[in-house]
């Protein structure tokens, strides 16, 4: 479109909500200064469709998170956030518990569930193989309870994590830095999930309680956030407990009627 490779894809039924999704998870990320990918979204044959520019060039590629990670043989030991960002320091990719900080705590606002090893990566030349660092963050759908009921939203029982920990709660125990959040800036996060789940069109699969249940949950986390990013000086937590073993990408079908 207009001389710029896009890259387009559908939500699953019932709700089709990953597309929605995508541009309010790029909406908190623009507001923390996280270096993402925008999104925004079309609809095609009354179904939405999120829509986003190839951030790689026939410079560039992109090389996933689970090549990096599998670079070294992993210790029982050693925990899956310790071992991957050894990858990094071993392969020479600068910025590796900067950017997981970032995306970590991205990951716990939107109650990201599919956060898998293909979900992220590290930019190089593609001719000289030259580290650039680390992608800006992209695919963030599969969240803010995209396949489940209003109470299970509320709830937050049922939601699972990826990449490293099975549990938001000890995922979060990994990030060693709060001081970056400018939580202010998330002051209007449910007017934007309002303006973006509430956009014409969207009321054939949002209503009124799955829209409160979402924002009421956004609210509750960053809430719990900002409390613990005063409350504790994050320490990096490296025991292998909860560690996430089977690191695959959420298993639905989504409609491909472009």
């Amino acid at each position: 479109m207009d001389g710029k490779r896009l890259l387009v894809k559908g939500g699953s039924n019932p709700f089709r909500q990953q597309p929605f999704n995508e541009v309010i998870a790029a909406g908190i990320m623009e507001r923390l200064g996280i270096p993402h990918v925008p999104y925004q979204v079309i609809w095609s044959k009354g179904a939405p469709y999120s829509v986003c520019e190839d951030f790689v060039t026939r410079d560039t590629e992109l090389v996933p998170a689970w090549r990096i990670l599998k670079t070294q043989k992993k210790s029982n030991s050693v925990s899956v956030y310790q071992h991957f960002v050894r990858c990094c320091e071993a392969l020479g990719i600068q910025g590796a518990v900067a950017f997981l900080d970032r995306m970590i705590v991205l990951d716990y606002i939107i109650a990201n569930e599919d956060r898998h090893f293909n979900n992220f990566g590290v930019l190089r030349e593609a001719e000289t193989l030259k580290w650039l660092g680390f992608a800006p963050v992209y695919d963030s759908g599969s969240s803010l309870g995209y396949d489940k009921m209003p109470v299970q939203i509320r709830s937050g029982k049922e939601v699972i994590c990826k990449p490293f920990k099975n549990h938001h709660a000890e995922q979060l125990k990994l990030v060693s830095d709060f001081s970056w959040i400018d939580f202010d800036r998330l002051a209007d996060a449910d007017g934007l999930i309002e303006s973006v789940l509430s956009a014409e069109g969207t009321e054939e699969y949002m209503d009124e309680s799955r829209l409160s249940a979402i924002m009421e949950s956004v609210k509750q986390r960053i809430e719990s956030l900002s409390q613990l990013s005063v409350s504790r000086t994050a320490v990096q937590e490296h025991s292998t407990e909860d560690d996430v073993e089977e690191n695959i990408a959420a298993d639905y079908a989504p409609e491909t009627d472009l």
